[in-house]
């Protein structure tokens, strides 16, 4: 909201430059009891423009910048929440994913042992997974499986989430001496690292996305279905990062070979014979890069064992090479405001949470605070008598505006321009304010609640006095209607002081009131006000 709330301002202002651009009173500017010629007045005006320049532009970046580089200078920890960042940004900080990144081989090679971890992060973060159960042979609804192996995207790290990264040339699932780096448009096949199966995929209907194709580890039932086992690795970075396959660095796609699809994080939840995991497909009419069809090297470790039960073995013990990955500062500075942008919250529903047209006539409340032994509590609830005006503020000024707008049509002008310039200045900010930090809000897909309201109602409310102002001066031509009109604003103003004080205890938290008094506060039967029995 604070980005709409910025780019209104700026639309302001270069309205406003245009304006000053056509400002005569500017051609001829005295200097010295002397008219300065046209080129002196070119400079006042170029002086103008720039310090809106560095004051509207260039100063809020550097402020907004540099708050972000203090930021991550000194947060540079790992922390609770990071999962929801890429594995790039996890590992650039000191301490979780790092202390298992840290050393791993930074070039992917023919024998790697890697774990493969989807770049969306939606519904959670996961990675590739497969276990020994397989699809059960018939779906609901009567459609049929593979019965092949399972393959999921498991939200936890896990044993059974590492993959080997096999040349369909060589029998082996080594890394060569010397490593043999997988490169872009290079095709591999993909092992299990504990059952030994080969990740592949059929013309078979995906459990939950029929539109798409069931992905599983290849079981040889002796029966019509050969093996479809080969992937083509698409490095959708390679511009930037190179077209060798890289740990956490390259983004890759994995389009099957014999049929084309790409490899893909439906974000389905498989029932309970899928162990509540996520669902995989292959998914042929995918194209571009979303985030669900990317994937990036995670965990990485070059295998040296030439028998299954020791490379079960050595699954859990990385090898180690010195190789730093730092993601530069506006890497991740990017990466961070893309993340507030799009991410939702895990809960999609809170005890508190509302609809944008509850804040609108305050049917809601939120409770912060109770106290273990008395009935004192802390309220967020606004005035109702500030929350209404602000509404009835914002219809007059509505229908005076379009008042005279449809008058100025049939060129009647009933105030004066200086007049008609303010009160269209006032809108454009409070109005247009209060539209950009509210309406927004009808098309968010996260958990909303009441405070998400206060910055929209802040500048609906800055509405009240210039339209008030305009109705005194403008509109009410009679001395006596004046009057009365002021009369009405101080009992106005003495209802906004006494409902203050009804509700203070609620705001502050003090005096404890007793559930009679706080039955009396509850002028909405949707105020949550905490009362014991």
């Amino acid at each position: 909201m604070g980005l709409c709330s910025y780019l209104l301002i700026l639309a302001l202002a270069g309205v406003h430059g245009w304006e000053l651009l056509g400002d005569r009173k500017l051609s001829n500017v005295c200097i010295g009891g002397v008219i300065s010629p046209s080129g002196a007045s070119w400079v006042l005006v170029l002086c103008h423009l720039g310090a809106r320049v560095l004051a509207l532009l260039l100063l809020p970046v550097f402020l907004y910048l540099g708050t972000f580089y203090i930021h991550l200078s000194i947060l540079t920890r790992s922390g609770p929440h990071d999962h929801m960042m890429s594995s790039a940004f996890q590992s650039s900080l000191e301490g979780g994913l790092s202390r298992i990144t840290q050393g791993q081989p930074l070039e992917v090679a023919f024998g790697s042992q890697i774990t493969l971890k989807n770049t969306m992060g939606k519904p959670m973060p996961c990675w590739l997974h497969s276990h020994k159960n397989t699809y059960p042979i018939m779906y609901e609804g009567g459609r049929g499986s593979s019965h092949q192996q399972q393959v999921t995207c498991y939200p936890y790290k896990d044993v059974n989430n590492w993959w080997i990264v096999k040349s369909p040339a060589r029998q082996d699932m080594f890394v060569s001496s010397p490593p043999q780096p997988v490169k872009h448009g290079d095709i591999v096949q993909l092992v299990h690292g504990i059952t030994a199966r080969f990740l592949n995929t059929h013309d078979v209907a995906a459990p939950f996305s029929p539109y798409a194709q069931e992905i599983s580890c290849y079981i040889d039932y002796n029966i019509s279905m050969p093996a479809q086992t080969l992937w083509k690795v698409d490095i959708i970075n390679r511009e930037s990062d190179g077209d060798t396959w890289k740990t956490i660095l390259s983004e890759v796609k994995l389009l099957h070979v014999n049929t084309s699809a790409a490899l893909k994080l439906s974000g389905f939840t498989l029932p309970d014979w899928g162990f509540r995991q996520l669902e995989v497909v292959g998914d042929k009419m995918a194209k571009g890069s979303h985030p669900s069809l990317v994937w990036n090297v995670e965990e990485h470790r070059y295998g040296k064992s030439r028998e299954q039960a020791e490379r079960e073995q050595e699954l859990h013990t990385p090898v180690q090479m010195d190789v730093g990955r730092n993601l530069s500062f506006m890497a991740r500075f990017w990466e961070l405001q893309w993340k507030m942008l799009t991410m939702r919250s895990e809960s999609p529903e809170h005890k508190y949470c509302s609809a944008p047209l509850d804040w609108v006539t305050l049917d809601t409340s939120i409770a912060y605070w109770l106290h273990p032994r008395t009935t004192a509590q802390i309220q967020l609830l606004g005035n109702p008598v500030i929350w209404y005006s602000a509404n009835a503020g914002a219809i007059i000024y509505t229908v005076l505006f379009l008042f005279y707008l449809l008058r100025q049509r049939r060129r009647i002008y009933d105030i004066p321009q200086g007049a008609w310039q303010s009160f269209q200045l006032a809108g454009t900010l409070c109005l247009g304010g209060w539209a950009v930090n509210y309406l927004p809000f009808f098309l968010m897909e996260k958990t909303l609640f009441l405070y998400h309201y206060l910055p929209a109602l802040t500048l609906q409310i800055l509405l009240l006095p210039p339209v008030l102002e305009h109705v005194r001066h403008h509109v009410i031509r009679s001395d006596t209607v004046q009057n009365t009109f002021s009369a009405v604003l101080l009992v106005w103003m003495s209802s906004i002081i006494l409902t203050f004080s009804k509700l203070c205890p609620l705001t502050y938290g003090e005096p404890a009131l007793s559930p009679q008094e706080l039955r009396s506060l509850r002028w909405r039967d949707t105020w949550d006000i905490l009362i014991r029995k």
